[in-house]
Order: structure tokens, then C-alpha cells, then sequence
């Protein structure tokens, strides 16, 4: 049976030409070195090289040796290269869902800093429509999962990265903008501007309007921020993001924000992951540059 060392021996004897030469490389004795090609030459029944003066010179079966080695070996190195890798946690392949629209913002700043900083280990964003939040996880189709909605349930753990508060948007000519924070029944006759999430999902809801027993006038879905923003400067409607992502965009367009509620409507933002994947380093590397990235 051909064996590794049996490959590297060959590769050295036709780099270095010579017996001393190539067992030195490999850090072997020369008689330990004719004794590994002598082995195997008598189990294929082949020559594989012969000397010619000082020098060695493969024959025809030990070039096809050597080509097999050739194709071999650099296969195998990074092979190793690549499961060291996996075991320090350098490399691997990190999956994230994201249920917060506002937070692919944020998340794009991480995942810039994280494939700095570990160009070994490939990043993945999973569309909403390729998973069903927690259920992403415990089918293993997200690895991660980036929610504003923690619960109790056995084997994930939600780890919290940062708290931002969550704040109406609406046009700077706005009537609402000369209010001090908005009441929910001052959303009575607005039109909310929405993420394709169910109701009982959305924060403006379940924190501010579900409470105080109020409507809003209308509700109209779109996935594009870009839309709600044309939408709220024109005053056809008004939308909720978190703080410091509305403030980015309210020095881009005529838009100001409004506290909802006299105290605001304060939230967090988690990590999900499965307890099993505890010990991942390069997961846990991520999570550490999320919560530094506190925006």
C-alpha cells in the first residue's frame, strides 16, 4: 500500500537528486530512506529509481509515482491546513438570518469587520424566504439568527447585543413634527409604512398602539426602505426604525423622528444560536465585533 511518507519521498528525491540530500529534507536517515523505497518496491515489484553516480534518477514507474505525488500531496497539505483551520476556529461557514429589516445596516458594518479579520471563514446572509426564524435554526438552515424577538425555548440561547430605541419617522413639514413625542392616537388618521412582517411582530403594535387600543388609519407593506422614505417626505405616510439608523437617514432627506410615547419604546437586539454550536470560535468572534458595532 502506497503511504504518505513513501509520496514525500519521491518528491524529495527528485528535487534534491540525492540520497543525503532528500533524507536531510524530510529529516530521515539515508538507510531509513532506502529502507521505505526498498519496502515499497518490493510490494509493487517495480523499480522506482536507480543511481546514476552520485546522482538518483526516477525510472519510468517512479515518475508515475511522482506525478501521483505531485497531484497528491498539495491536496493533503491543505487539506490539514484547512481542518487545523476548522479546529482553532479560524475557518468555516457562517450562516446568518436576519428577522429585523433595519439591522442589515448594521449587520453589513460586522460582516465588513469579520471578513477582515477572519478571511478563512465565509459569510452567508439567508433571505427571509429561504427560512422561518427560529425554525431556520433548528434545521440547521441559519446558523445565527439576528432577532429583536427573544423566548424561552431548549437548546438556543439568545444573546443580547445591543438596545436602541425605536422611533417614528415622518417628513420635517410634518404637523406631528412640532409634538414634543407622539401619542398613540395621534396615529389614528396616518398611514403606517410597513415591513412585510405580521402585525403581531411589529413593535409600533405590539409596544405602542395594541396597549392603548388604537388603529392607525391605514397600513401599506413594502420591503423597500427606499420606498418609505420617498413616501414619508411626500406625507403619505409615516414609518418606525430604530434611532441611529433614522438618524443616518434623516441627514440624507427632509425627515425628522419623533419619540413614541413620553418614555420611547426601548428595545433590544439579540443573536440566536443553537447550544450546540456554543463552543464555535468564529461565531463567538462575530457576536464579540456585533456588540462592539453598537450603533
Amino acid at each position: 500500500m502506497i503511504e504518505r511518507i513513501h509520496l514525500q519521498i519521491i518528491l524529495a528525491l527528485h528535487q534534491y537528486k540525492t540520497l543525503t540530500a532528500a533524507a536531510s529534507s524530510l529529516n530521515l536517515s539515508q538507510s531509513a530512506l532506502s529502507h521505505q523505497i526498498k519496502h515499497l518496491e518490493e510490494r509493487l515489484g517495480v523499480k522506482l529509481w536507480q543511481k546514476e553516480g552520485r546522482l538518483l534518477r526516477l525510472t519510468q514507474p517512479g515518475e508515475q509515482l511522482l506525478s501521483s505525488a505531485q497531484r497528491v500531496i498539495p491536496v493533503l497539505q491543505r487539506t490539514e491546513q484547512t481542518l487545523q483551520a476548522y479546529s482553532e476556529g479560524r475557518q468555516g461557514n457562517l450562516r446568518i438570518g436576519v428577522e429585523c429589516y433595519p439591522c442589515y445596516e448594521w449587520l453589513m458594518r460586522v460582516i465588513a469587520d469579520f471578513l477582515q479579520s477572519s478571511p478563512e471563514v465565509d459569510v452567508d446572509i439567508v433571505q427571509k424566504f429561504q427560512f422561518s426564524g427560529v425554525e431556520g435554526l433548528l434545521n440547521h438552515s441559519v446558523d445565527l439568527l439576528i432577532t429583536p424577538d427573544p423566548f424561552e425555548h431548549p437548546g438556543l440561547i439568545f444573546d443580547s447585543l445591543f438596545d436602541y430605541e425605536l422611533v417614528l419617522v415622518i417628513a420635517e413639514d410634518h404637523p406631528l413634527a412640532k409634538e414634543k413625542y407622539c401619542k398613540p392616537e395621534m396615529l389614528r388618521d396616518q398611514t403606517l409604512l410597513l415591513f412585510p412582517v405580521p402585525v403581531d411582530r411589529l413593535d409600533i403594535y405590539t409596544e405602542f398602539l395594541i396597549p392603548a387600543h388604537v388603529s392607525a388609519k391605514a397600513q401599506k407593506f413594502t420591503e423597500s426602505i427606499e420606498m418609505m422614505l420617498q413616501l414619508t417626505v411626500c406625507q403619505r405616510g409615516v414609518f418606525t426604525l430604530p434611532r441611529w439608523l433614522a438618524k443616518l437617514y434623516c441627514e440624507q432627506y427632509p425627515l425628522t423622528t419623533l419619540k413614541l410615547g413620553k418614555n420611547g419604546v426601548n428595545k433590544t437586539l439579540y443573536a440566536a444560536y443553537k447550544q450546540s454550536d456554543v463552543e464555535t470560535p468564529y461565531l463567538h468572534a462575530f457576536l464579540e465585533l456585533g456588540k462592539q458595532k453598537q450603533l
